[in-house]
């Protein structure tokens, strides 16, 4: 009898073992007090917002997989819009007329300005947008202008063009050094640049924010994605969101890496609403 007992102890143990090689998961969800929480909870948090600031590492394929089925999911609740860093404002000409048919993908790579990991993780996400119906809005600053504000500062974009102006919030771009996210950013600069990387950074964040707010449906979610470090600590493009709108509902996701996923380490608490926290071994797209 105590032989059946050991054997039957070791069995269950082996079993556990087996479960916990099957279960292994690449990441794991946290609450922003670290808590973790599951998928479901963070869909159904999104449906009670008009904004969900998706925050990404750019490399990185569990999340690009997250955020399409995060948005294939959500769009089964509600009506989208979807927006990206990823590609430009002077580009919007080009994406909408990839989505109407107008232009097919080849003519999309040789007259807008995508990044070179678009095909793989930023594609399907315009696809899906094709595909529903659903508009999708470039929310970026063209990059020659955030040069400009590191070379020259914002007065460097004083003289540009009213078209040139239209691709970028309007001037001129609230500005908070004391913000911890610039603040630094400006002491990683060594003070060199003065406050000028911050400031071109900030310029990015602002008219992502105010594509966002110009292309808001009522009744509608607005899902952007965008790097981790322009939503992280509910500043960047979230702070320019609520100084322009302050009752607007927004949700932030924010990214993260770690060698044990387990549990959350103390410096990533309050990133976020929510937190996604992926295994560091996981496969990069570039």
């Amino acid at each position: 009898m105590k032989e059946n007992k050991i054997i039957g102890t070791a069995i269950a143990l082996l079993i556990g073992l087996v479960n916990f090689g099957q279960n292994k998961m690449p990441y794991q969800l946290y609450t922003k007090e670290g808590k973790k929480t599951t998928y479901d909870k963070l869909l159904k948090a999104a449906e009670k917002n008009e904004v969900a600031l998706f925050g990404e590492y750019h490399d990185n394929s569990i999340v690009h997989w997250l955020q399409l089925e995060f948005t294939k999911d959500l769009a089964q609740k509600k009506s989208l819009v979807l927006g990206a860093e990823m590609i430009e404002a002077d580009n919007q000409k080009q994406l909408d007329q990839y989505l109407k048919g107008e232009i097919n993908q080849k003519q999309l790579d040789s007259t807008a300005r995508l990044w070179n990991n678009y095909k793989t993780d930023y594609k399907p996400l315009v696809d899906f947008a094709k595909e529903k119906n659903f508009r999708f809005i470039a929310t970026n600053v063209p990059r020659r202008y955030a040069s400009m504000v590191f070379k020259k500062d914002f007065t460097g974009l004083n003289d540009l063009t009213a078209e040139e102006k239209s691709w970028m919030a309007p001037l001129p771009i609230p500005f908070d050094i004391n913000l911890p996210g610039y603040k630094s950013m400006l002491e990683m600069m060594g003070g060199h640049a003065g406050e000028k990387m911050p400031k071109a950074q900030a310029l990015k964040d602002a008219t992502m924010a105010h594509f966002i707010l110009e292309n808001i449906n009522i009744g509608t979610i607005f899902v952007h994605y965008n790097g981790t470090y322009h939503s992280d600590n509910f500043e960047g493009i979230s702070w320019y969101l609520k100084k322009n709108q302050p009752s607007l509902k927004i949700l932030t996701i924010a990214t993260v890496e770690q060698e044990d996923i387990s549990k959350l380490e103390k410096e990533n608490y309050t990133k976020a609403d929510f937190i996604l926290v992926v295994d560091k071994d996981v496969t990069k797209t570039y």
